[in-house]
């Protein structure tokens, strides 16, 4: 994001950010907040949502080292942020940040970039959701954080786990106990194979990629 911008400036940015650790269930950001900072996630895995009106809870993603909370150019934050495991962010001054924008153009491209792919994965959550069956979506959800471990230089099997069943449950749209089910289809099928809760052994890669399609 910061590629073309003045050592002297980044100089400037780097002495406005606050280095922040946050405990597992620590609040980051409350939906409809003033949006006050943004966020880059540098360590661990947070969890974004939206609460219902009836009071359930909609997980829309799970950010990892890498990522941002907070790209929107709301004046609030548009959902509630978790840590879900210990975290580490950096947090910079949105005032800060569009003093350069306004400066280096090509940085506020760079961010609108990424917050189109904030974009991307809404939109592939609500067809995860309208379309496929509970073991079709387990499938995907696995499928995805392998591809993004790889993309960010990290083992892509296995897979990675920090979420609880609850969680991965809330953001596939499915009960607790049909993601348990859902596993246990996945195991006998000899897709995959669970070690421990927090980690899942892809057994056969491409045939799971083919049931993320709809695959028998």
């Amino acid at each position: 994001m910061c590629a073309g911008v003045p050592d002297s400036e980044l100089m400037v940015l780097e002495r406005a950010v606050t280095d922040l650790h946050i405990d597992p269930r620590g609040t980051i950001v409350d939906e409809g907040e003033p949006a006050q900072h943004m966020f880059n996630v540098t360590a661990g895995t947070v969890k974004v949502y939206k609460l219902l009106p009836d009071g359930r809870r909609q997980i829309i993603g799970f950010l990892m080292a890498g990522d941002f909370i907070g790209l929107a150019v709301r004046q609030s934050y548009a959902y509630s942020a978790e840590a879900v495991t210990p975290v580490r962010l950096c947090r910079f001054p949105r005032k800060k940040l569009e003093e350069l924008f306004e400066r280096y153009p090509s940085m506020e491209k760079r961010l609108l970039g990424l917050a189109a792919n904030e974009l991307a994965v809404a939109q592939d959550l609500m067809l995860l959701l309208g379309r496929k069956t509970a073991k079709e979506r387990l499938a995907t959800f696995l499928i995805m954080l392998s591809d993004r471990a790889r993309r960010l230089g990290m083992p892509s099997n296995p897979v990675s786990l920090p979420m609880s069943r609850t969680d991965i449950a809330d953001y596939l749209g499915l009960t607790t106990e049909t993601v348990s089910r859902a596993f246990t289809q996945l195991k006998n099928l000899k897709l995959i194979r669970l070690d421990t809760t927090s980690q899942a052994q892809i057994l056969d890669v491409e045939a799971l990629r083919d049931l993320t399609e709809g695959g028998s």
